[in-house]
Order: C-alpha cells, then structure tokens, then sequence
C-alpha cells in the first residue's frame, strides 16, 4: 500500500469515528442528563445508519483527494456538502422509520455545526501545527531568507505570503508590503503589515533600512502593480537603493497550475509599459471566428504570426497562412503543426503586389474573413526605396481589397500604423493611403461595395516586432553597448504583440457590425507614449547595470523619414469610444473611390517604372500632410478638408494622371 493511499485512509478512519460520536454528542448537547432517558437502542441504531451514510457521502464528494497540509476554503466547502447531504439523508430515514417521535427536531441542526467543527477543526489543527514545525525547522537550520518588499496588497500578494510562511525551503522573506491604494494601508496580510501607499515607496524603504529587518533585498511588483502608471520610476528607485526589482506569477497562472506561487520572476521591458488592461469580450471573437475560413497575409511577421497563433485557439474552419518570405512562412506553419496539427491549414507563398497570384489564392480558398498584415515597416529602408513601399503597402493593399470584393470575402481587416497620421516619411504615407483606398470602399454603397466590410485598425509600435528598437537594444547590450538613441527627445507608443493582435480581433468583431460607416477607422489605445531614452535606460537597469557608467547611451541624429513623435489621430478626427476598452474610432478625410482609383493607376505605373519622382508627386496629392521637400505640388485638397468626388477634384487628378503616364 502506497504511502499516500494509506494516509487516505487514515483520514478517512478520523471522519468516521467523529461522525459515529457527532449524533449522540448532538443529542447529549440539546438535551443534557436528559439523554439518561432516551433508549440506547434509539441512539445506537440512529449513530450506525449516520455512519454508513456519513462514510459513503465522505467518499463520494471527495473529502481524501485533499492533503490536510493544505486545507483550504474549497475543502471546507466540501465538507460542507458532505455533512449537509449526510445529515438530510438521516432525517429522512429516521422520519420514515420512527417519525422522529422520539427525537428533538432541532438535533439534526445540532449535529450538523458539531459535525462541520469536528471534521474542519482536526484539519485547520493539523495545519497550523504542521506550518509551526516548518518554521521551528527552520530556525533550527539557521536558514536565512532574502528579505522582500512587496508592490500590491492583492491577491498574488496574500498568495505569494501564505506560500512563503508554509514552504520549508523558500529563500524569501516577506518584511512588508506597499499599497496601490489606502484601502488596506495599516492592516496586516499573514502578519506582514500593509506600511503605505506606493507614492511613499521611498519613505517605506529609508524606514525598513533603519529597522531589524534592515533594508530589502528585492523590491517586487505583484498583481496590478504590473500594469500601473509609475512603475518606471520604481526600476530607478530600485537601483538607487541597491534593490533588485523583480515580478510575481500573475494570479491567473496561479490558478490554472502555470506557475509555482514562490516564483520570482525577472521584469521584462513590457511589464513597464504601465497601461491598463483592457477588458475583452472573447466569446464575441469566438463567434466571429469559430467554424470561419481565415486569410492572413504577412502571416510569417510578428503582427501576422501572432493573428494566426489567435486565431487558430478560436477553432475557425481553416486557416490560410500568406507570406513573400520563404522561412517565416515556414516557421510559423511548423508552430501550427505542432501546436494545432488538427487544424486545416494552406501556407502559400505569394506576394501581394502579384495581383493574379492573390486575385487565384482568394478564388481558390473562398476566404470568409481576411487580416492583411503583409507590408514594409521599416522607415529608413522605405524611405530609400520608395516605390517599393508602394507596390507593397498601397497597392499591395489595393490587391487584396479587391480579391476580397472578388471572392465575396464577408471582413477584411487592414492593419495600419500611427506612422500614417500626419506622415513625414514613405512608410507612413503608404500605409496612409491604404487606409484611403479601405475607407473609400467602405463608403461604397452596398450594391457598388460588394458584401465585404473593410475594417481598419491603428496602432502605434509593438515590443519585440521585427525593426522594434528593444531587439536592437537587447543586442547592443549583449554586444556591451553603447545604446543608440537617435535623438534625446524622440518618443514613441508602445504596445505588446499580444495585446495588440487581441484588439485587433476585437475591432474587427466590431467593424463586421457597420461600425466603420462612412469610413471610419479604429484606433487602439496605446497609452502614454515613451521617451526612446528612457526606455534604453530602463532597459539597461533592467540588466542590472548603470546607464552611462557600465553602458553607455549615445545619440545618433534623427534618420532619414523620422519623426520626433508619432500620433495616433489627425487634428481633425477628434476620437470617439466604443463598446470596447482600448478602441477607438476615428474619421480620417475620405477620398471619392473613383478619384483614389485613378490616382492608384498612376501610382502603379510610376511605382512600376521606378519614377520616384513621379511616385512622391502623387502621393503628396492624396495625402497633403505629405510633402517632400524636392516636390512642391499643391494637393488636390486642402488639409483641412474632407475630399468629395466633384469635378474640380476630378480635373486637378485628370492633370496630374496625364503628367505621369
């Protein structure tokens, strides 16, 4: 007999002898001497038939799958159910072979409390004696634990303190904790006591040097602090204190066994991001998605492969993987095979400037819903190599939109870039004009349109994204430095993949819905944006070494097609919420499609031709914001205007078309 199964047993003994004696206990406390004059062969029979049934209700909700080591709340609640059924089951036997007229009514309720404290009392006694052992076990060991202050009076932290007291060989001590709020400040959690509020962080620390616990060794975030506005300042603070700043197990890993509740675990450059988290209704994308035939292009790239790593766990029909690159394609088809082999799935290799090759995928695949991902991110390159952007972003996008119109696809999704507000470089423009040729599109009536929806969605940079400056920061660091920042003062938004590849899907579960009529566009919230600088600092913190003494930071110049700062709306679309935290819409300026259409037909040829000058020369008439300082054409609109398809317009485009042919 195994160890374990023996011990069950054993526990399963106890329960039975408290049940035998918790009837004639129950009875002796309502009547008192009074029991003397009850006959015994009343309460023997009445105790037996309980104890059978006691045993078999015990077994049956699995009182002994528990270890008493660990009792907890849920335990109790079974028990609770155990006792509860054993003790109905008994009044009703006893009433159907006695009446009950020997018998008070109220000892059944008796029985049930005494019951409750037999079986739960012998297991809260068994745990508080057992975590006192631990503990005199580790005095006696002289053992000496890392001394911790924690960030968040929640959940993880109760968690995280209860594991710390229990565990025998856990290496940390926790001497106190740091509220976000002042609801729990001067309480105490497992003993520990909530000291103060986080914006007197320093003020706790300079206390606790001064203390017997001496000053802590690590400072760590837990819960919501993960996600709060300030914890930048806390990597600093940290380092100027001698600290380690590290992370707990987030509460959900806790409860689905993902994580070991002492885990202590290293920030990461995103855990500083300090945004909230969003509230998402996944069941909506669920119903989206579930039993559905998904296209997505770029499928190999960091925003694409992370859309089909999504996707793929909302069970569509199939998935369609489209890519120009032969080994991301192939490495992200392998992670499906592997994780989902199941799945239908097609890799395809096709570029989206080919019109036919796309124009034949969509007719074959018959797509109910398209993510077009595919596009050239990196400013600088673009900018070098501008008709390439624009075959690829623009009419790239424009061969896609129309396969979709094709083939009847029901959402196309569009993802763009902040880079596209108020553009200064290549990229941004052609991503700009993506988003005109979806938006004029969408502002198609039904019978011109087609049954596609186009959905477009906005979002500023993702950590980790491939050009993303932490990869290039992680690799300067690993190389010793130094850092590059382009400039002192340059910002940017920030987002994680993950993240932005949810909000993605559930902008595209609200656009399927009409919310983009008109042309409207969704834009994600990124939060605050970040100074370049500081990130790199951050990071190099994070590392555990000194800015500007172990690593240092060096400014490089702005490059060429480079922003200072990015936006996330033009000045004339103000942004309006929706049913969705952490989404937006906006309403750019909207282009007649026949006028975009004609401009996109001298864009191709230019484009194709490599007649950049031809090419930025009609890319700054759609997109005004737009413009070189080699190219001095007046739009075919005024900034500030919405565009409309009258003859005016017409005619200026007529002109410029002719100029380029």
């Amino acid at each position: 007999m195994s160890r374990i199964l023996q011990r069950s047993y054993i526990a399963f003994a106890h329960d039975i002898f408290m049940a035998a004696i918790s009837f004639p206990l129950a009875l002796y406390l309502r009547v008192g001497d009074g029991v003397r004059f009850y006959a015994m062969e009343n309460i023997l029979f009445s105790s037996g038939i309980f104890t059978l049934i006691a045993a078999v209700s015990f077994w049956y909700f699995g009182l002994y799958r528990g270890i008493w080591r660990y009792a907890s709340l849920n335990d109790l609640t079974r028990i609770a159910k155990a006792v509860s059924v054993a003790v109905a089951v008994l009044f009703v036997v006893l009433f159907l072979t006695t009446r009950l007229d020997w018998m008070p009514r109220s000892a059944p309720i008796i029985q049930w409390f005494l019951l409750m404290a037999l079986l739960g009392g012998s297991r809260l006694t068994y745990r508080i004696a057992k975590d006192k052992s631990t503990a005199r076990a580790l005095v006696r060991q002289g053992t000496t634990r890392l001394s911790v202050l924690l960030i968040g009076a929640g959940d993880e932290a109760e968690a995280f303190i209860r594991e710390t007291e229990r565990s025998a060989d856990t290496p940390f001590k926790v001497v106190g904790i740091v509220s976000l709020t002042d609801g729990r400040v001067g309480r105490n959690m497992h003993g520990v006591d909530v000291l103060a509020t986080v914006d007197k962080l320093e003020d706790v620390i300079k206390k606790l040097e001064m203390s017997r616990h001496g000053l802590p060794r690590r400072l760590v975030l837990t819960g919501d602090a993960l996600r709060h506005e300030d914890n930048a300042k806390w990597v600093e603070i940290a380092d100027r204190y001698g600290m380690t700043l590290a992370r707990l197990p987030k509460l959900g890993d806790l409860r689905e066994g993902l994580a070991d509740p002492l885990q202590i675990r290293p920030v990461a450059i995103e855990d500083l991001l300090g945004r909230p988290q969003a509230r998402l209704d996944r069941d909506r994308v669920r119903e989206m998605i579930g039993g559905k035939r998904v296209l997505i292009t770029g499928a190999g790239g960091s925003i694409g492969s992370e859309l089909v790593r999504q996707i793929a766990s909302y069970g569509p029909a199939s998935v369609t993987l489209v890519d120009a690159g032969e080994y991301n394609l192939y490495a992200i088809d392998m992670e499906m095979a592997e994780k989902y082999p199941d799945l239908p799935r097609e890799s395809i290799l096709g570029d989206v400037r080919d019109r036919t090759r796309i124009a034949k995928v969509f007719e074959e695949i018959s797509p109910e819903i398209v993510f077009h991902a595919a596009a050239y991110k990196h400013v600088p390159l673009v900018e070098h190599n501008p008709n390439e952007g624009i075959l690829t972003n623009t009419l790239g996008t424009r061969n896609v939109a129309e396969a979709c119109r094709a083939a009847g696809v029901a959402t196309m999704v569009l993802i763009s870039t902040d880079k596209a507000v108020n553009p200064a470089n290549v990229m941004g423009a052609s991503k700009r004009l993506a988003e005109c040729y979806c938006q004029a599109l969408e502002t198609l009536p039904a019978d011109q349109r087609g049954a596609t929806r186009f959905v477009t969605v906005r979002f500023g940079n993702v950590l980790g994204s491939t050009g993303s400056v932490v990869p290039l920061f992680k690799r300067q660091l690993e190389a010793g430095g130094p850092l590059t920042v382009t400039h002192e003062g340059i910002t940017r938004y920030f987002m994680t993949i993950a993240e932005a590849v949810e909000l993605v899907l559930q902008s595209a579960e609200l656009g399927r819905h009409g919310v983009t009529d008109g042309g409207k566009i969704f834009v994600l919230d990124m939060g605050r944006p970040v100074k370049i600088i500081d990130l790199a600092r951050q990071m190099i913190l994070l590392s555990g070494l000194q800015p500007g003494k172990d690593v240092e930071i060096k400014v490089t110049g702005l490059r060429p097609g480079e922003k200072l700062y990015e936006e996330l709306f033009h000045d004339s679309e103000p942004p309006a919420p929706t049913d969705t935290d952490g989404v937006m819409l906006a309403a750019p300026r909207v282009v007649d499609y026949a006028l975009i259409q004609q401009v996109f037909d001298a864009l191709e040829d230019s484009a194709t031709n490599r007649n950049t000058h031809k090419t930025l020369e009609l890319i700054s008439q759609l997109v005004p914001e737009f413009q070189p300082p080699e190219i001095g054409v007046k739009s075919i609109f005024a900034k500030d205007s919405k565009a409309t398809s009258g003859d005016a317009t017409t005619t200026a485009l007529d002109t410029a078309a002719g100029r380029s042919a």
